[in-house]
């Protein structure tokens, strides 16, 4: 219970799903976290953003572990007010360890040569401009505090293989593993490793409403999970429909563990066998 003890870790997205998991499962190790959530306005999805509310769940589940959090109110687009309230939770905590570049969003379905051009700037602008802000407003903590580092960029089992109906988010997540293997070249004279990693379906607010219901079921009206659960099931190859958040959080532990020491520049996959199949 103490893989990564003393250590600081900021993680974007984490009022909920995989964030949420990702800073509850770090805290179980020993980390305290900086987490950032509530987005502003986002179009053509279907499920709600995170909430302040969400936020404070998430910061008491922490706080119940005896672990400390600072919660930042932003959104990765907005790279200014994102560099200002990491600066100040890490000068609060005294120090930064891990960067979890996990804020991302889904979108409704659409052909590829008909995604609105909103729609698809948006995607470009959180799922790989945000990432981009993310790390290079915590690059500078890590390199000046000398110790080394890890950084986790979430992408998908989408960043990996291609998927109709949503090639915004397919360019995104692919645009991230190009910016890890960067990222993973210019930083290893410091010290910090940088890896990706790459869920297959993930059973979070993300995942779980009609507009992935469609992608996957468009041969119907109004799919539901239940018509969603054996079309997802069919496209991994171990036999379960989806993975939980904290089957992604272990992943991401292990990468910034010492345990994985050597290991950077690495996708690693989280995705039930859906990128053999």
């Amino acid at each position: 219970m103490s893989r990564v003890e003393g250590k600081v870790a900021l993680i974007t997205g984490a009022a909920r799903g995989q964030g949420r998991a990702h800073a509850i499962r770090l805290a179980e190790e020993g980390a305290d976290i900086i987490a950032l959530d509530v987005p502003g306005e986002i179009v053509d999805v279907s499920y709600p953003s995170g909430t302040d509310e969400e936020l404070l769940e998430t910061a008491r589940a922490v706080e119940s572990l005896d672990r400390r959090i600072v919660t930042i109110r932003g959104d990765v687009r907005d790279v200014d007010a994102l560099k200002h309230g990491v600066d100040e939770a890490v000068h609060e905590l005294g120090r930064l360890d891990i960067i979890s570049a996990n804020a991302g969003i889904a979108s409704n379905p659409h052909l590829a040569h008909e995604i609105p051009a909103q729609t698809w700037q948006q995607m470009l602008d959180i799922n790989l401009t945000g990432v981009w802000h993310t790390v290079k407003v915590g690059i500078p903590h890590l390199i000046e505090g000398g110790r080394g580092g890890a950084i986790v960029l979430t992408s998908s089992a989408a960043g990996l293989k291609g998927y109709a109906h949503i090639a915004h988010y397919v360019a995104a997540k692919h645009g991230v593993v190009g910016l890890m293997r960067s990222l993973a070249n210019e930083l290893a004279p410091h010290g910090i490793r940088v890896n990706s990693i790459h869920p297959t379906q993930v059973d979070t607010p993300m995942i779980q409403n009609e507009g992935t219901y469609r992608i996957f079921r468009p041969d119907l009206e109004n799919p539901s999970r239940e018509d969603f659960e054996p079309a997802s099931a069919a496209t991994n190859a171990l036999p379960v429909p989806w993975v939980d958040p904290v089957d992604v959080s272990n992943a991401l532990l292990f990468l910034v563990s010492d345990e994985a020491r050597y290991v950077t520049g690495a996708t690693l996959p989280v995705d039930a066998g859906c990128l053999i199949k």
